[in-house]
């Protein structure tokens, strides 16, 4: 598992353009006009992680399997979608189990690409696109409270406890607010969870900036970046431009390319790292002769619970967990050099995988 990002964004925001980069595919047709992405798109992409290449190159692993990431591209959002303007509101159903959304904001000045506002203003971008995200969520509400307030009433408990959740998504909503500001007490946060609102997903600010700004971004993405540090989400500066020419040349060409433009790493890398601090994820591995693989879960995912990520045969069946630490596996060459230095731990149902935890499961069939 990795994990799924919706993009959502204005027309002509260079969302599409970024979908291609990012998945390096052509399967979202990217054009200087509103509405090109007709259908929702969905990209995979292995997350890069440079442990997982030096952990199969110790073990001489004969395949490297890395996590995969998930973009959903759902057609350019317009004031109005929610009430069927547009295009977007069609697709919204479609990043509903998304884990976090991107909100892709144009922060860059160039005449020849037209702004279907007809202005250049990410913030104001950002309140439209929440906007409609919030009237979604209110819809999608309202339509669902008719029948469960009916089954509340005959005292059907589950109904009971939806209403509830529902009101509590429902008041910030009715303020102007995204269900994200609703408090929600700890026991009921997965509940909230599969209520599936928009608006109550985790949101990466992705500021489209041109070539120039790539590096440092702009008076444009600095006033997102203030934004993102008050509502707690976060921002990612990447030129979509750069992105695409740069999906375009072959591995060994990248780095070079990179170099030439100032830049350290590619605009992936940093939405990926945003997104896995955003949803507090980490990552461990499982390694030998066959395989190297990569495997995300959520921080403070117990032992047993990392196992049935694997396969659930295995948190059934849990017994121990063999656990080397990244810096020792490297250090040690290996599994068999850390058993020998007393690195090798055996973690029970109780421990917390660790980012960068070498594992290996032991299970009663």
């Amino acid at each position: 598992m990795g994990f799924k990002c919706g993009i959502v964004g204005l027309p002509n925001v260079g969302k599409s353009t970024l979908f291609n980069a990012l998945t390096k595919t052509a399967a979202a047709e990217a054009a200087n006009y509103p509405f090109c992405t007709i259908e929702p798109n969905v990209g995979e992409v292995g997350v890069p992680d440079p442990r997982l290449d030096q952990l199969a190159a110790i073990a001489k692993s004969a395949q490297i399997i890395p996590t995969r990431l998930t973009f959903v591209d759902i057609a350019g959002l317009v004031k109005g979608a929610s009430r069927g303007e547009g295009l977007g509101n069609k697709f919204l159903s479609h990043i509903r189990e998304v884990d976090a959304v991107a909100y892709v904001l144009r922060c860059f000045d160039d005449d020849d690409v037209t702004h279907v506002a007809n202005r250049i203003d990410p913030m104001a971008d950002a309140e439209v696109v929440e906007t409609e995200l919030m009237l979604s969520d209110m819809e999608s509400l309202e339509r669902r409270m008719s029948a469960a307030e009916k089954k509340a009433k005959g005292g059907d408990k589950e109904a009971i406890a939806q209403v509830a959740l529902m009101q509590l998504a429902l008041t910030p909503l009715r303020e102007g607010k995204p269900a994200r500001s609703a408090v929600v007490p700890e026991d009921d946060r997965l509940a909230f969870r599969a209520l599936q609102l928009l608006t109550a997903k985790p949101v990466v600010y992705v500021c489209n900036v041109d070539e120039a700004s790539a590096g440092v971004g702009n008076s444009y993405s600095a006033a997102v970046a203030e934004r993102a540090t008050a509502e707690g989400a976060a921002v990612v500066v990447i030129s979509a431009k750069i992105e695409s020419e740069l999906a375009g040349l072959a591995d060994d060409e990248q780095q070079a390319f990179l170099a030439e433009m100032g830049l350290e790493e590619a605009g992936l890398n940093r939405l990926i790292r945003a997104g896995y601090a955003l949803l507090n994820l980490v990552t461990f591995f499982t390694v030998g002769p066959k395989e190297a693989r990569a495997w995300t879960v959520e921080r403070g995912t117990k032992a047993p619970q990392g196992a049935g990520v694997i396969h659930t045969d295995f948190e059934k069946g849990f017994i121990r967990a063999e656990t080397i630490a990244y810096a020792d596996y490297v250090a040690y060459k290996g599994e068999a050099g850390s058993r020998d230095a007393g690195k090798m731990r055996l973690e029970g149902k109780d421990y917390v995988v660790q980012d960068g935890d070498v594992m290996h499961f032991r299970f009663a069939n």
